[in-house]
């Protein structure tokens, strides 16, 4: 579990009685679909990186990431929540910037990091406010889960500074573009 904290629902079966159905299914959705691409680009960097002295260190990022998508695979079912129908998109597209970036090396790698973890840092952050001007204790459990996730993602924004995201070639247009990139794939993934 993320953390070292279990973050299972209490049951299996939610009461979806009295919850915003449009709010929490925007959420859950792009959330996994979020989670989803992240997987694929850190297996992305690991299949150029993984061999270095920084795969261990992806791997480690990407292990709370597949956590983060199990949790999400479990809330899409418990909150009853179609996915995203772009997910064969962002399969692709999560792959090809992770490899991407890695191939400009480790630093490239981490700064695509930096550029993905502080979006979905952010993302995470404006999904809390509106949980919590909803009903902070009819969502808790939801909220408990999108905090530890928003920390954990910003532990790995911090391991990319500390791995020199900032001196990649071209950072601020590269962090720029994923950024970007970022936005509208959330704005796609709670739509559609």
């Amino acid at each position: 579990p993320a953390g070292g904290r279990s973050l299972r629902l209490r049951s299996t079966r939610v009461s979806l009685e009295g919850i915003n159905r449009p709010v929490v299914d925007r959420i859950i959705r792009v959330d996994h679909a979020g989670e989803y691409g992240a997987n694929r680009i850190y297996a992305g960097q690991m299949a150029v990186l993984g061999r270095s002295s920084v795969g261990p260190i992806i791997r480690q990022m990407w292990n709370q990431e597949k956590d983060h998508l199990k949790k999400f695979n479990e809330l899409m079912v418990a909150y009853r929540v179609r996915p995203t129908v772009l997910l064969p998109f962002w399969n692709v597209a999560g792959f090809v910037l992770g490899a991407g970036s890695a191939l400009l090396g480790k630093k490239g790698a981490m700064a695509c990091t930096v550029a993905v973890e502080e979006s979905i840092s952010d993302h995470y952050n404006n999904q809390i406010r509106t949980l919590v001007e909803e009903d902070p204790e009819k969502y808790e459990e939801l909220l408990q889960i999108i905090k530890q996730f928003r920390d954990d993602e910003r532990e790995h924004h911090d391991i990319g500074i500390e791995h020199d995201a900032e001196a990649a070639p071209a950072y601020s247009v590269l962090k720029t573009a994923i950024q970007f990139g970022c936005k509208a794939a959330i704005f796609l993934s709670e739509r559609i």
